[in-house]
């Protein structure tokens, strides 16, 4: 879209700024903290935007000494401003999805879901290819190269609008019929791959979890049959969030938590990522 010419290595500075606040994954263990729970953390928040696009800029500073490019200095105030709008892009893409990011850290541990976009959009990567090799084709051809991105990130922004006015309306035709079960907790509209117009809906009422499909062309939302027990008065859960750290971990990352039996042994589990199909996402509670 023209950000490129903020400074001589601008496009591979957004590039890494972009990528940069998943490092955090890498860095957790070597600092002795469990990576799903420190991830989108520190690195997508504030403290990322403050630090992440100066290591980012460092990064290049030092590519550039190394291997100087033939189109003159760095300008450090574009590049600065370019790898901030990378950083930036990061943590404001995985605030769309139902997994979640902490944005207020390091001064607030708290959750924010946006609860619109598939955690990956194949939509997306369509939307961003085309409108990057129709800009590449027009540069080439020697035309006004910046308006075909520019078209691409519009139509981006309306994707995500639309999909968020989505969620919204599943939301909404699903809570009548769990408010008629009584005790409503939490009701989220859950992305589904490729089909951005359908959503399943997890909703929880009571000591009861279960879901709903829903269809944007239909306006119909509609209760599955098959219901769980959250079992969060489990006797196991408690004892095991007082001595257990993978535990403590999970509960302080998990969003919709229950505690599910398999074959006689219990797991702590998330209603996001059904625990049969997502290993990664279950915890036992007898692992002492």
């Amino acid at each position: 879209m023209g950000l490129k010419r903020l400074s001589p290595r601008a496009m591979p500075a957004l590039i890494i700024a972009a990528n940069l606040p998943d490092i955090d994954s890498w860095v957790a263990p070597w600092l002795g903290l469990s990576p799903r729970t420190f991830h989108r953390g520190f690195t997508h928040g504030i403290g990322g935007l403050v630090t992440m696009p100066f290591l980012a800029v460092a990064i290049i500073w030092i590519w550039e000494k190394l291997r100087p490019g033939k189109d003159g200095p760095l300008r450090l105030g574009g590049l600065l401003l370019a790898c901030f709008l990378g950083v930036l892009s990061h943590p404001a893409l995985d605030f769309l999805n139902t997994y979640g990011v902490r944005l207020l850290e390091p001064f607030s541990h708290r959750w924010f879901y946006g609860d619109t976009l598939f955690i990956v959009d194949p939509w997306i990567w369509i939307m961003l290819i085309l409108g990057l090799e129709a800009s590449w084709r027009a540069e080439r051809l020697g035309r006004e190269w910046t308006r075909p991105a520019i078209y691409a990130f519009c139509a981006l922004l309306g994707y995500i609008g639309v999909n968020a006015a989505i969620s919204a309306r599943a939301v909404e035709a699903t809570r009548p019929q769990v408010q008629r079960l009584g005790g409503l907790q939490m009701i989220v509209a859950g992305e589904v791959p490729l089909e951005f117009w359908k959503r399943q809906v997890m909703w929880r009422a009571g000591k009861l979890a279960g879901t709903a499909d829903y269809d944007a062309f239909r306006n119909v939302a509609r209760l599955n049959p098959r219901t769980v027990l959250l079992n969060l008065d489990d006797p196991r859960l408690a004892a095991a969030a007082r001595t257990d750290r993978d535990v403590c971990n999970f509960l302080f990352w998990s969003r919709m938590p229950l505690v599910i039996d398999i074959d006689g042994r219990a797991y702590l589990s998330d209603q996001r990522f059904p625990a049969l199909r997502h290993t990664t996402f279950m915890v036992p509670l007898d692992n002492h």
